[in-house]
This record gives C-alpha cells, sequence and structure tokens, in this order.
C-alpha cells in the first residue's frame, strides 16, 4: 500500500488501495453549474465512491450574505467539518462529478482553514467509474469528529485587496472565466451582472489547465502560465464567476510550483454588482 503523495493530487489506484483505512477521509464535493440541471446530491444518493461523505459546498458557505460560495465563519465551518466526521489529522481526498471542477474549492477551503493532508482525486468521479471502480448508495455516516480551525488570511482575498493590489501593480490578478465572459460579449449566467472583467486582470480560462476533465502535467501547466508570462515567483490572486473554478488556477498554480496566492472569494459575482467597482470589457 503506497503512502499519501506530498502533491495535491491523488491517483484512482491509490485511493482504491486506501478504502477503509481509518484516517481517510473521502468527500464528493460535486456542485455543477445551474445550466447543467444536475442533482450533485442525488447523484451522490445514486452512487458514490465508497465511503464517500457529500460536501454540501452551498451549504458550508456564509448563509448571511447573498454572495454565493462565501467562505464560512471558522465556527460554522469546524461545526460543519465535525458532523461530517473530518476531524484533526485526517486524510482527506475530494471529488466531483465533472472530473475537476468543485472539487479544488473545498480543497482550499479545507487548506484555508488548517487541514494538512488534503488532496485532489486525479480525474474525480468519470475517471473512477470509467475503470469500472467501486460504488455504493445512500449515504454515508461518519462519527463525529473535532476539527480546529486557523484560518490563514493570506490565502483569502478581499474586493479591498484586489484593488490595492491593482493599484500597486504588485500582484497578478488571473480570471479564470470563459474568454467571452472575460471580454464582455456574453450575459453571465447569473442574473443582474454587468459583463466585462477587472480592469487590470488577465484572462486564464481554467479549461486551459484542463485535459478531459484532468489537470494537465507540471510542465503543460508551466507552459501556460508562460505563454501569459506569469513568472513562478509572481504573486497571484485567482479569480472567477463565484469563486469555484478560480481554485483550479490555484490547484495548477499549487501543482506546477508556482506561488498559490490569495483566492478573491467574492469574484464576479461581487465585482460585477450594478453598483460595483469600475470594470472593463475587450482584451
Amino acid at each position: 500500500m503506497t503512502e499519501l503523495p506530498p502533491a495535491p493530487l491523488v491517483s484512482t489506484q491509490w485511493l482504491a488501495e486506501r478504502l477503509g483505512t481509518p484516517a481517510l477521509v473521502i468527500l464528493d464535493g460535486s456542485w455543477y453549474l445551474p445550466a447543467l440541471s444536475r442533482n450533485p446530491r442525488k447523484e451522490y444518493l445514486e452512487g458514490h465512491i465508497p465511503g464517500a461523505v457529500f460536501f454540501d459546498l452551498d451549504a458550508i458557505s456564509a448563509q448571511e450574505t447573498s454572495l454565493p460560495h462565501m467562505m464560512p465563519d471558522p465556527v460554522s465551518f469546524a461545526n460543519s467539518m465535525r458532523r461530517l466526521g473530518i476531524g484533526d489529522g485526517a486524510q482527506i481526498v475530494i471529488y466531483d462529478g465533472m472530473g475537476l471542477f468543485s472539487a479544488p474549492r473545498i480543497w482550499w477551503m479545507l487548506k484555508a482553514f488548517g487541514a494538512k493532508d488534503v488532496h485532489v482525486l486525479d480525474g474525480g468521479l468519470p475517471k473512477w467509474n470509467a475503470e469500472n471502480r467501486a460504488l455504493e448508495d445512500g449515504e454515508t455516516k461518519r462519527a463525529e469528529a473535532p476539527f480546529t480551525t486557523r484560518l490563514d488570511h493570506s490565502v483569502l482575498a478581499t474586493m479591498s485587496d484586489v484593488q490595492c493590489a491593482l493599484d500597486s501593480q504588485s500582484v497578478l490578478v488571473l480570471d479564470a472565466r470563459p474568454a467571452e465572459r472575460f471580454r464582455g460579449e456574453v450575459a453571465e449566467p447569473r442574473q443582474g451582472l454587468r459583463m466585462g472583467h477587472i480592469p487590470g486582470s488577465k484572462s486564464l480560462p481554467f479549461s486551459l489547465l484542463l485535459d478531459n476533465g484532468r489537470l494537465k502535467s507540471p510542465d503543460k501547466i508551466r507552459d501556460v502560465f508562460r505563454d501569459l508570462g506569469i513568472a513562478a515567483s509572481q504573486p497571484v490572486i485567482t479569480s472567477c464567476g463565484s469563486g469555484v473554478s478560480a481554485a483550479i488556477i490555484t490547484l495548477a498554480l499549487t501543482v506546477a510550483g508556482h506561488k498559490p496566492g490569495a483566492l478573491y472569494d467574492g469574484s464576479w459575482a461581487q465585482w460585477g454588482l450594478p453598483d460595483g467597482p469600475p470594470i472593463s470589457t475587450g482584451i
């Protein structure tokens, strides 16, 4: 049986070998854009990796704001993790039903709150299923376990942080949304938002970092960053529509050996509001 690797990604083979290990917690972190009309909890109940518990991204987010997927307060997060059975010292593997979409957001949340052994399943549930590996239905319940939160504020960017970074030109802001949304050519999927991008930010659609639902190799990721003129030492803030796909860039930065930087939690759901800061369109 192989040991837990230090890299952010783990393979389906590695996970299959570890199923049933007491210290291992598997999370189904599936979340889908409304346009896909998919119900992640329903799909989890119909079939998930054995032993996986469902991480409800909408529920385990700040409930006192109209902005989607905002980081909850440390006490709320600790209580949610306790109820899921994610205790201190757990080895955590997260997957999603797209291959790689929402799992990096949960990976980032857990690391931001102090979890150490947090990893994303390479290829997610689609790769697991393609290999005809076992599934189970229904809901998995784990015994409650204490989770101690230690929020690392350096990985969490606010609107003010983004504005200061752009004013000083000290940090590069990368936008993970599709390029046509960045340019303001198509309407945002979330109603009531303006079209365009944060002035001074750079477009890096998260799809450029993926091959068939899997993160590209470190060398290919570095090629993408190099083509955009992003140096390994360049401080970065990642952004997207609502703080989910931005974490794909954060994960890719980590895998490629770049500084992962911070994630703008409010992202375009906040900046793009009608009364928000100035915006830009075009390239």
